[in-house]
């Protein structure tokens, strides 16, 4: 079986989760997700950022909020093409950058592990959306083949589960109640948001890529999670490892929900704030690199 083949397999299941109920939840939490991302996206293009008149692709671009970002950045002389595996994501982004009337940023659908793109590129940025590839170096490699000589990559990660404890928390609430189902209910999203956790490994995926000067810069900033406790709560059973957990029993869960919920409650309540909301702390690289020129 040839490489190509076995990504496309590999990343079916991860598609249909985005395209199918990981698009709904998204919908739903939106405002919370680009809210408690906006720190550490600006932290990392602070690093690295595109320059007036760049064109810019946005790797998992999700519902495009980066992606407007970077075509605030690179300004009308400019481009910000936004791309991403789920339709249902693509045409949203596609429908409100055109309501909004932004004409330098264009958005397709993409499965930027087989994708050999007919453009090149003078930056590359992705928010949270390099950990779900089943192969990132076949990915990020032809990301790197369609930068332009000397192109600079910036990715924002999630570091490890202990430096993000609201997450393993959550996690370790819902291991106490139910272990991985043996025949899930729900696409699975892919490798999840810790696959690129480790230094070492995202530097060897980088330099398999063909990438070269690669730097991580670790950012500690708060994260909310929640407007207040009860939405924190359904916040974490809808995103997020302990999610999936809940996602592949589907129904076969419902009896034990009320209690798992509880106990989340008991497990976020010290990430309340004055005024009410959840905020945690949370960590994430900045991983910049560049192509060879």
């Amino acid at each position: 079986m040839s490489d190509t083949i076995r990504v496309v397999e590999d990343n079916t299941e991860a598609t249909e989760a985005w395209n199918g109920p990981l698009f709904e939840v998204w919908i739903e939490y939106r405002d919370l997700v680009a809210e408690a991302l906006r720190d550490h996206s600006e932290a990392a293009l602070s690093i690295s950022s595109p320059q007036p008149g760049d064109r810019a692709l946005d790797i998992g671009c999700g519902l495009g909020d980066t992606t407007l970002r970077l075509a605030e950045l690179v300004g009308p002389e400019g481009e910000a093409y936004g791309v991403d595996v789920a339709d249902r994501m693509i045409e949203a982004a596609t429908r409100e950058a055109a309501e909004a009337g932004i004409e330098n940023i264009s958005f397709a659908t993409r499965d930027v592990e087989t994708t050999k793109f007919d453009r090149t590129f003078d930056f590359a940025f992705s928010r949270m959306g390099t950990m779900f590839f089943a192969n990132p170096v076949a990915a990020l490699r032809n990301v790197r083949e369609a930068l332009v000589p000397g192109g600079t990559l910036n990715i924002v990660v999630w570091r490890r589960k202990l430096d993000n404890e609201f997450m393993h928390r959550a996690e370790l609430v819902v291991d106490e109640y139910l272990d991985e189902p043996e025949d899930p209910e729900a696409p699975r999203c892919g490798p999840g948001p810790f696959s690129m956790a480790n230094a070492d490994t995202v530097s060897d995926v980088l330099t398999h890529a063909g990438f070269v000067d690669i730097r991580l810069a670790r950012q500690d900033l708060p994260y909310k999670i929640g407007d207040d406790l009860e939405h924190a709560v359904a916040f974490n059973m809808a995103l997020g490892p302990a999610a999936e957990v809940l996602r592949g029993w589907g129904h076969r869960a419902d009896e034990i929900r009320p209690r798992i919920a509880q106990s989340l409650r008991e497990a976020l309540s010290d990430f309340v704030v004055d005024g009410g909301a959840v905020v945690a702390p949370a960590s994430t690289w900045a991983v910049t690199a560049r192509a060879p020129a």
